[in-house]
């Protein structure tokens, strides 16, 4: 048997997880694109932080964006078999902060999945820039994506700082 019962509601919690964080995102993102479509594409909200709808038919930060253009749905499907990676690994997580950072991470990355399946790129709309300098727009699944990863190395430095302390006992 593949997985214990413990092993199969677990993968169940974290699809759950992942098909939320996909439908909290692709939601957004289409409300995005019809808030944003017209006349500007743009709406100021502070003085460093715009909604400003922006396609990206490349990777983060628009990288490849040449070469992504002429097989999205190949890369679509590599970037299809991290999400299944990343929920694999979410299921045998040594810690529920390790697993939900993962999940996060999943979630967000499923959400691009689908959006470049579906429209052949992926819609950015948070902007955020100051003095001239400028990110790159962005999503809630890259937020997802970054705050998992994030609580990834969290979820580590405690492990690790829990694996000293029982050594050192």
């Amino acid at each position: 048997m593949l997985f214990s019962n413990k092993g199969l509601f677990r993968l169940i919690l974290i699809v759950l997880g992942v098909v939320v964080i996909c439908g909290i995102d692709l939601s957004v993102k289409s409300v995005m694109a019809e808030l944003l479509e017209a006349p500007t594409g743009t709406i100021e909200l502070t003085p460093f932080f715009n909604l400003t709808l922006t396609y990206n038919t490349g990777v983060s930060f628009g990288l490849f964006s040449d070469t992504i253009v002429s097989a999205p749905r190949l890369f679509a499907t590599l970037q299809g078999g991290i999400v299944v990676g990343l929920v694999i690994w979410a299921v045998f997580a040594n810690s529920v902060l390790e697993g939900t950072a993962i999940t996060a991470m999943a979630g967000g990355a499923s959400g691009n999945v689908v959006d470049r399946l579906m429209n052949l790129r992926v819609t950015d709309y948070l902007d955020f820039h100051a003095s001239g300098w400028s990110w790159p727009a962005f999503n809630i699944a890259d937020v997802f994506i970054v705050c998992g990863a994030i609580a990834l190395v969290a979820a580590s430095v405690v492990q690790t700082k829990n694996e000293h302390a029982s050594t050192n006992s």
